[in-house]
């Protein structure tokens, strides 16, 4: 019976069904779910299968290293800072209310894995982001100036619904050459 499914879940687009149909059947048989409850279930998991796909989308696209989250940030390292409002940022109310935050202090105190944990989980809620080295990102849009693609290369940087910026000032920034 599950051959004849397949045309019929890959042209709905319901194909991810597939991957825990056959595990979801004999639960409905040992547990004897009604024909709703079966549904419900695959479709709980085909929900969630989307949900996870995105997610990983929008990691991929905020290019962001995975391995520094919130859950692996050492707060003893540097008790300096301060944890519950790394916590409140981590709700990402900021962006809903179209704030900046700026993390700053010297270096080595773990600026860089608060920018990418925050943005991880910015990723984790739902919300689009990148982040980008400062001075690879004016690099980029300078680039732009030169072969007249200046708008297009700006899009990038200003559709994301977080853009972080890291290392800003450690490379002298030089003037836009003229147009």
């Amino acid at each position: 019976m599950t051959h004849q499914l397949i045309p019929f879940l890959k042209r709905l687009r319901l194909s991810g069904i597939l991957e825990t149909l056959e595990v979801r059947n004999q639960q409905a048989i040992d547990g004897k779910w009604t024909y709703v409850e079966f549904l419900a279930r695959l479709l709980e998991d085909e929900v969630e299968r989307r949900a996870q796909k995105q997610l990983a989308l929008r990691i991929r696209r905020a290019a962001i290293n995975t391995t520094k989250t919130l859950e692996g940030f050492d707060f003893s390292f540097n008790p300096t800072v301060n944890r519950q409002q790394v916590l409140d940022l981590a709700t990402c109310t900021y962006i809903r209310q179209k704030r900046n935050v700026l993390i700053c202090g010297p270096t080595g105190v773990g600026k860089t894995h608060l920018a990418h944990a925050l943005t991880h989980e910015a990723c984790r809620r739902g919300y689009t982001a990148l982040l980008v080295n400062t001075y690879r990102m004016l690099q980029h849009l300078n680039g732009g100036r030169a072969d007249h693609t200046l708008e297009r290369r700006l899009h990038t940087y200003l559709r994301p619904d977080l853009l972080v910026l890291d290392d800003f000032g450690l490379k002298p920034l030089r003037t836009p050459a003229p147009e």
